[in-house]
């Protein structure tokens, strides 16, 4: 299992960014998704999930109505769109996969991250 994150970035309170996580190495469309996050001195949190086939997804309350997760199954790759973002949006943010639908145990398999800072 490989998992591999690109964009992030330093952002503007009030912007945007997308994260994007591209797997391999295991069936993708069998694996239900998820993005966490991590800030300094903080536990693990997670951000959303998605299962394998897209029908169900779960977001914090701290980012539901701002974030969005989604996944194209074709091209193996999981999406998190970040709208609004705050200050305490700030963390490395990491994908993870996990062969069950079981979207709130954090199980599987774990990518390196994505630094994403919010700052003026």
């Amino acid at each position: 299992v490989q998992l591999v994150e690109s964009g992030g970035g330093v952002v503007q309170p009030g912007g945007s960014l997308r994260l994007s996580c591209a797997a391999s190495g295991f069936t993708f469309s069998s694996y239900a998704m998820s993005w966490y996050r991590q800030a300094p001195g903080k536990e693990r949190e997670l951000v959303a999930a998605i299962t394998s086939a897209g029908g169900t997804t779960h977001y914090a309350d701290s980012v539901k109505g701002r974030f969005t997760i989604s996944r194209d199954n074709a091209e193996n790759t999981v999406y998190l769109q970040m709208n609004s973002l705050k200050p305490e949006d700030t963390a490395v943010y990491v994908c993870n996969a996990k062969p069950l639908d079981i979207l709130l145990v954090p199980f599987g398999s774990w990518g390196q991250g994505t630094q994403v800072t919010v700052s003026s």
